[in-house]
């Protein structure tokens, strides 16, 4: 078995972009409404932060072409995605027009006005309870105001840099 090792203080950008490749997650749409507009990008970094009260953190990098939105928004929503649609994720991940995608899925507004993908495996309405800059991102915490379950048991993953059914 061959092992890489990186001594103390020497793992650059590609090492540790590599190391997270094998670091499996499920794959969400982050969305939020900003002067009348609605917006999103693809994440892969979204976590539970506690269960009371119910709080979620997604990160965001603060060159994202959605960040301004994001940077003003006090309510988000994340829409954890199926397996069979990663045409959202690649939609959203910056590989379509900010304009062009939410003519992917079907979408409807959530209590606080945010876009909710109908058919996500779930959806966490959420409002921002605190935002904290670190690196590149900037960490949103929201606290969940509003949870939608899809019927299909299931959701998108990524890992090894392919998509996977989980």
């Amino acid at each position: 078995m061959k092992t890489v090792e990186y001594p103390a203080g020497q793992v650059g950008q590609a090492a540790f972009r590599n190391g997270m490749s094998r670091l499996g997650s499920a794959v969400s749409v982050v969305t939020t409404v900003s002067g009348g507009k609605r917006y999103g990008f693809t994440a892969s970094s979204v976590c539970s932060v506690s269960d009371s009260p119910a709080t979620l953190l997604v990160c965001i990098n603060r060159a994202s072409a959605s960040f301004p939105a994001f940077a003003t928004a006090t309510h988000f929503c994340i829409n954890t995605l199926l397996p069979g649609q990663e045409d959202l994720s690649e939609a959203f991940g910056g590989r379509a027009p900010a304009v062009d995608r939410f003519a992917l899925g079907e979408w409807s507004e959530g209590v606080t006005g945010v876009p909710v993908l109908n058919n996500a495996s779930v959806s966490f309405e959420c409002t921002l309870s605190n935002a904290i800059d670190e690196a590149t991102h900037r960490i949103l915490f929201g606290r969940v105001i509003g949870i939608r379950e899809h019927k299909k048991r299931a959701a998108l993953l990524y890992c090894m840099r392919r998509y996977l059914a989980g």
